[in-house]
């Protein structure tokens, strides 16, 4: 079985551009334990269904990915706690929403160009 990874990349980003997309996410995002990855954690008035019941799975994050020349960023909800429970799901819209918003606004408050 092949299982494919939902996510939002821009790549082909300036040295200058990554440094500033590193930057911005160490002052907004939690810091993961990988060089280069990092934390957004979902408020807990968007916790959808999979995660209702599951609070003890929490907190519920996004995952980023920052590289020399591209950010990924995962449309994935996932449990900080256990990463095998049925609580890790695909977003709902409101929380897709939330990742697309915080994603918009750092392109355009860095005016990424990539």
């Amino acid at each position: 079985m092949v299982t494919t990874m939902r996510q939002i990349v821009i790549n082909e980003l300036s040295a200058d551009e990554a440094e500033k997309i590193h930057g911005y996410l160490k002052k907004t995002a939690k810091g993961a334990s990988l060089e280069g990855a990092f934390w957004l954690e979902l408020p807990e008035e968007l916790l959808g269904d999979a995660q209702m019941g599951h609070e003890q799975c929490g907190p519920f994050l996004f995952g980023i990915e920052a590289g020399e020349d591209f950010v990924n960023f995962e449309l994935l909800v996932r449990s900080q706690k256990n990463l095998h429970c049925s609580c890790t799901a695909y977003p709902t819209q409101e929380q897709r929403a939330f990742l697309l918003s915080k994603f918009d606004t750092m392109i355009a408050d860095l005016e990424i160009k990539a």
